[in-house]
C-alpha cells in the first residue's frame, strides 16, 4: 500500500514542529536554570531567602565601605532598606560610595550577609543600571 504524498508531508511538517518544540523546550530550561533574577533590598524585606544566585541592586550607602585586604564590606541601599554585602576580590575601578552598584552572589540565610562574587559598578557620572533606577524609583515612597 503506497501512502500519499500528502499525508507524507504532513507527517514531515508534523514531525518537524515536534522537533523544534523538543529543542525550544530543552533551551528554555537550561537557560531557566542560569537565570540570575534582580532585586533590591526592599523586595528581599519580608521574604525568605532565595538560595539560587541573585543580583542585588541599589546605591552603596555612604561611611558603610570598610576594606580588609581583598575582603571589603559594604551596604547596598535603595533608600527604603539596606542590606550588608560582603566581596573578596578587586573591585572595579568605578565602585565607590553614592555610586550605583549591583551585586551578584547570595544571601546567606543564617547571617542575613550578601555574599557577592561579582560587583558590577556604573561606568560614568550620569549613567544608572536600569535595574537600579527603578527599583530607586519604586521605595521613593516608602520609609525603613
Amino acid at each position: 500500500m503506497r501512502i500519499r504524498a500528502k499525508t507524507q508531508r504532513l507527517w514531515l511538517v508534523v514531525g518537524a514542529m515536534v522537533a523544534l518544540g523538543g529543542a525550544g523546550a530543552l533551551a528554555f530550561s537550561t537557560l531557566g536554570d542560569k537565570a540570575t533574577y534582580f532585586y533590591a533590598p526592599s523586595d528581599l524585606a519580608g521574604i525568605p531567602a532565595p538560595t539560587s544566585a541573585i543580583r542585588l541592586g541599589g546605591m552603596v550607602e555612604k561611611g558603610s565601605l570598610v576594606r580588609n585586604g581583598q575582603t571589603v564590606t559594604f551596604v547596598v541601599t535603595d533608600n527604603a532598606r539596606t542590606l550588608p554585602v560582603t566581596y573578596t576580590g578587586i573591585l572595579p575601578d568605578l565602585f565607590r560610595e553614592g555610586q550605583g552598584v549591583i551585586a551578584e552572589g547570595k544571601i546567606d540565610p543564617a547571617s542575613g550577609m550578601f555574599t557577592a562574587e561579582t560587583i558590577l559598578a556604573k561606568h560614568d557620572e550620569k549613567y544608572m543600571p536600569p535595574e537600579v533606577t527603578g527599583a530607586m524609583r519604586k521605595t521613593e515612597g516608602r520609609v525603613s
